[in-house]
């Protein structure tokens, strides 16, 4: 049996989950504008392992949301992370937080689903996954245009979900494009990915291990209330 306490927090949704064998038994969850990861995240920690009525010790692994996605939400989650496995002696997996986000849907044959990340201006990053959910295009940041994701159009559908859909709906027209900007990365699809990891002996050096920014930091400040 694998119990996998899994962290996310690549966006301003501070999500934990306890997996057990690929299945959510505890998630604690808040999407706040805010940025409330250093507040909140050992916090929620403490409460889904309370939940599950576990303790530290009955953790098999630490897995975490590698990104891309916001700096200081990225590396508070991994350097939590990185200090459970430490002192608990336990091996670090990552996962990628598109690749969880796109395991939200369950899509029809010959749909695509992209989910996409708000970066900067008209920037997201974004990756693109087959209705398998087999990655079929890298992750890379790149400016929205009205010829973005042309290379898809073949297919039925397709999906852009995540917060960098919402400044796509004024620039890509085809009826194929379905949005759902709404959605936003969570521990809870993270649980039976960091299971398959863990099965496969899938891990990372703690020490070295560092978050897929995927570009250079930007200071974000806190919006005022």
């Amino acid at each position: 049996m694998a119990t996998i306490l899994n962290i996310e927090t690549a966006t301003t949704n501070c999500s934990v989950s306890i997996g057990v064998n690929g299945n959510v038994v505890s998630l604690l969850e808040e999407n706040t504008p805010n940025y409330s990861h250093s507040e909140q995240l050992h916090v929620f920690i403490s409460k889904v392992l309370k939940k599950a009525s576990l303790r530290f010790n009955d953790l098999d692994a630490i897995a975490v949301s590698k990104g891309p996605g916001s700096y200081t939400g990225l590396r508070i989650g991994v350097s939590a992370a990185k200090g459970l496995c430490f002192s608990l002696d336990l091996p670090l997996i990552v996962v990628a937080t598109l690749e969880s986000m796109a395991n939200q849907l369950k899509v029809a044959e010959n749909a695509v689903i992209i989910p996409l990340l708000d970066a900067r201006r008209m920037e997201v990053y974004s990756c693109v996954f087959n209705y398998k959910l087999e990655e079929i295009r890298k992750t890379k940041a790149e400016v929205i245009d009205e010829n973005s994701f042309s290379d898809y159009l073949g297919n039925k559908k397709i999906f852009l979900i995540g917060s960098g859909a919402e400044k796509c709906k004024d620039v890509l027209k085809n009826p194929k494009f379905v949005f759902q900007d709404q959605l936003i990365p969570s521990a809870n699809e993270m649980t039976l990915l960091s299971f398959q990891k863990f099965e496969a002996s899938d891990f990372e050096d703690v020490a070295y291990f560092e978050p897929f920014y995927l570009k250079d930091f930007v200071l974000q400040q806190k919006k005022k209330a």
